[in-house]
């Protein structure tokens, strides 16, 4: 946003100013118009030890998609933390802002945090193979652990999606995933497989970008990892558009619903401990709460004049 941080909160974060005015979803000359922030973000990033591979415009107004090389897990959730940390430093000297809310307008494109997974035993890619599922060839583990990932998805859905405004962003036709599925390289899926071979990983697009990262991959790799020891089968493979399929199951709909499925889960406890889980239920509960109390700008939008 043209706003500074300061000027957004002095207005209340309302009528900002897009640095975009149209969608700019590879566009160009338009992701030109933004290169004075997304040249130094990359540049800075480069000089902290995260390799940018690509920047572009999104769909958004304002909205752009920047791609850090692939690392391990743990190396690549220290790299999401220093990125958020740069893009919001940069900005701040800049005299803009930049969000991480996965939803800032009901009208707008959400901003999400695509999972890109795979498993490697030594320098041996794991998910190879020549087992068919569905269109993929794929090994065993990859079977296994793409069921793993999408049976578990429900339970641990509060560590994908943290806030009660993350809920927003899972609308049909809006490139974000609403039902639990998987397709190969298909975004209306939640879980998309892409690549072949040594490259053949899953991505799954239900995160959103206000995620913990350490809390979603860790997430991640067990729901992955108990698939592969219990060889959970995936569903079978969906072609088409997802968000017309009314007959596959629904990720939850709010933190709430959420909130309880972490609760309930004897996996989430047996996984991260008992007294992780209760902290984070506690946590999810009392923000619920507080927006419960909120009088937002839509209700002000709806009852002001009207009743």
């Amino acid at each position: 946003f043209q706003d500074s941080y300061r000027d957004a909160a002095a207005k209340g974060y309302a009528n900002l100013e897009p640095v975009g005015w149209y969608i700019e979803d590879y566009h160009a000359f338009q992701g030109s118009r933004e290169e004075f922030f997304n040249g130094a973000v990359r540049r800075h990033l480069k000089h902290s030890g995260v390799p940018v591979e690509n920047s572009k415009g999104e769909w958004g107004l304002g909205q752009h998609e920047l791609n850090v090389r692939y690392a391990d897990v743990l190396t690549m959730a220290d790299r999401h933390v220093v990125y958020k940390q740069c893009l919001k430093d940069v900005a701040d000297q800049l005299g803009v802002s930049v969000t991480f809310m996965a939803k800032f307008a009901e009208d707008q494109a959400g901003s999400s945090c695509h999972i890109h997974l795979s498993l490697w035993e030594g320098d041996r890619p794991a998910f190879a193979g020549e087992t068919s599922i569905g269109p993929v060839q794929g090994s065993d583990v990859f079977r296994w652990f793409l069921g793993g990932w999408i049976a578990h998805a429900p339970e641990v859905m509060a560590f994908y999606a943290p806030t009660v405004n993350a809920y927003k962003r899972y609308q049909a036709g809006s490139w974000a995933p609403t039902r639990l599925a998987w397709s190969k390289d298909n975004r209306t899926a939640g879980f998309r497989v892409v690549g072949s071979g040594p490259s053949l990983r899953i991505e799954s697009r239900i995160a959103g970008a206000d995620c913990n990262p350490y809390l979603a991959f860790a997430a991640a790799l067990a729901s992955g990892l108990d698939g592969v020891t219990n060889q959970i089968e995936p569903p079978p493979h969906f072609a088409g558009d997802v968000y017309k399929a009314q007959e596959l199951p629904h990720v939850p709909r709010t933190l709430a619903e959420a909130t309880d499925r972490l609760e309930g889960s004897s996996f989430a406890r047996q996984v991260f401990g008992a007294d992780v889980v209760e902290h984070y239920v506690h946590f999810f509960r009392e923000e619920q709460a507080a927006f419960e109390r909120a009088v937002t700008d839509w209700e002000r939008r709806r009852y002001f004049e009207r009743i």
